[in-house]
């Protein structure tokens, strides 16, 4: 046991995260929130999920309506079924928050995301990750003697498995935007 007394359940990994575990496994959901663009909204939504120890995997957050003054914030986080729920439910009362959206469960979404990946290197190295751009659909955007900046635009798990490939070529830098998300069909 450890000099804090943490519980069964607890983990390492977050100080907050003190929550007993009750068999059920977390799921990854992605969250639309719109929100009145106002100073401080994006404060409040954040600090709901820092004061109750709940993890923001991917934030991303642009104004959407300019004559209406509406943002619009994309969460991606994990939770057991009844902290997802308690998550949105939470979101719904802060009141610059218009509107809760979990297009994990309201059917199919479209999620992007994109990164811009500096790899350096030099000769062989450097043909390997052309090549592998190429098959990955990555553009150059920049490029000097000795280092390459490629884009590339796709769901987590390809802009991953790149980063993963760019690795051992040199891959010096990363920069990821997080998930844009819209559900398919016509609403």
């Amino acid at each position: 046991m450890s000099p804090l007394n943490i519980k069964k359940g607890s983990t390492s990994h977050s100080a907050y995260n003190l929550r007993a575990s009750y068999g059920e496994t977390d799921e990854r959901h992605t969250l639309a929130v719109t929100v009145i663009n106002e100073p401080g909204v994006l404060a409040r939504v954040i600090g709901l999920f820092a004061g109750r120890g709940y993890n923001i995997e991917s934030l991303t957050v642009a104004e959407v309506d300019h004559q209406g003054h509406k943002s619009r914030i994309t969460i991606v986080t994990s939770g057991t079924p009844q902290v997802i729920e308690q998550i949105k439910a939470q979101l719904g009362r802060i009141v610059p928050v218009l509107d809760v959206h979990d297009l994990t469960v309201e059917g199919p979404s479209v999620e992007r995301e994109l990164g811009l990946f500096k790899v350096s290197g030099k000769g062989e190295h450097r043909v390997e990750a052309l090549r592998l751009a190429d098959i990955f659909r990555a553009s150059v955007v920049d490029t000097t003697l000795e280092s390459f900046i490629f884009e590339l635009t796709g769901t987590p798990d390809k802009i991953d498995a790149f980063a993963d490939l760019m690795r051992p070529l040199g891959l010096v830098e990363v920069a990821r935007t997080g998930v844009a998300a819209l559900s398919r069909g016509a609403k």
